[in-house]
């Protein structure tokens, strides 16, 4: 995925551009995932996708997927968090 920011398209049919938060590949799967956000959006929910070569999205549907796609959105967040505390006692 080379932009960071991708459309979908909700329960309204209304079209929403989300900024992409991260995408990664997981060898176990062959599979390629893409986190993303609605910058307009308060709550902070973030919503996670396959995606494939061509930009298309489909929903992450087992449990399995669903679990490694949350490991991987928690070792971000720790990471986000890390360097967060970090550049706070630089200053």
């Amino acid at each position: 995925m080379e932009s960071n920011h991708l459309f979908v398209i909700d329960e309204s049919g209304n079209e929403i551009e989300m900024e992409v938060l991260f995408t990664f590949d997981n060898d176990e799967t062959n599979k390629k995932y893409v986190l993303y956000f609605d910058p307009n959006d308060e709550s902070g929910e973030v919503f996670a996708s396959i995606y494939d070569d061509e930009g298309n999205l489909t929903p992450v549907e087992s449990e399995e997927e669903w679990a490694m796609v949350e490991e991987v959105f928690g070792a971000f967040v720790s990471d986000v968090n890390d360097e967060e505390d970090n550049e706070e006692t630089v200053h």
